[in-house]
């Protein structure tokens, strides 16, 4: 029943910035990680960032010191701040909330905003 809409995907040239936003439909501090993932064309979906519900991060290496995770529990909203941004960073960028509740694992996906970056 959790629904996550991603915004503020677009075209940039190389060396701009994006912020993308994900609204939840539930609280995102009672969902264990949130995060974003992306998935350019022709290849696998791959991890981008992560954020736990007590602010621990996590980052790909190919994003690590441009990119930045955060969230606004008060919004139910988590953020990606990408600067610097690179051609290799066009992809379809997907918002993810995932965790364990007791011993039953749960996955949430919205459904992508495009993230175009011309050279």
């Amino acid at each position: 029943q959790v629904q996550l809409v991603e915004s503020g995907g677009g075209l940039v040239q190389a060396g701009g910035s994006l912020r993308l936003s994900c609204a939840a439909s539930e609280n995102i501090n009672s969902i264990d990680n949130m995060g974003w993932f992306r998935q350019a064309p022709g290849k696998q979906r791959e991890f981008v960032a992560t954020i736990t519900t007590i602010g621990s991060t996590n980052y790909a290496t190919s994003v690590k010191g441009r990119f930045t995770i955060s969230r606004d529990n008060p919004k139910n909203t988590v953020y990606l701040e990408m600067n610097s941004l690179k051609p290799e960073d066009t992809a379809v960028y997907y918002c993810r909330g995932a965790g364990i509740r007791g011993i039953t694992p749960y996955t949430y996906w919205g459904q992508g905003t495009q993230v175009t970056v011309s050279s």
